[in-house]
């Protein structure tokens, strides 16, 4: 039986860059590092749920126009005030809008090209309301 998401693993061809962007941008927690031959490969950051998100050092950040992992979504719970604090550090965020299943998105792009969303739910959200999303 499946209990929770255990993490998503990111490749980076910029660790310092991804850490800054994950920790000083999205708030979460540095958890642990990886060590291969006395230099640090990678690390795991902690999110406030309990689960992480892993990241690797690879040469290149692969470019493919489909890839497996689509984007990873985040939730929040003030979506004016995060767009507001990451476009004061110098991140380009989309503007808020309400998505089909009536919840508020936004979107950004860490520096490996990882497309996260941002969800802020509603009461009239589809994952509270259990009431499907039709989209046209």
């Amino acid at each position: 039986m499946i209990t929770g998401m255990a993490h998503v693993c990111i490749g980076t061809a910029d660790l310092r860059a991804t850490e800054d962007f994950y920790c000083n941008v999205l708030g979460f927690e540095r958890h642990f590092a990886f060590i291969r031959n006395g230099e640090e490969c990678g690390f795991y950051l902690a999110l406030p749920d309990g689960s992480f998100i892993e990241v690797f050092e690879q040469e290149s950040t692969p470019e493919a126009a489909n890839p497996p992992i689509k984007h990873i979504c985040l939730e929040v719970a003030d979506m004016d005030g995060f767009i507001d604090r990451a476009r004061a550090q110098g991140v380009e965020v989309s503007d808020k809008s309400l998505g089909g299943d009536r919840s508020w998105q936004a979107w950004l792009t860490d520096p490996s090209g990882v497309r996260i969303e941002l969800h802020q739910y509603t009461p009239e959200s589809s994952q509270n309301t259990r009431v499907d999303c039709v989209l046209d």
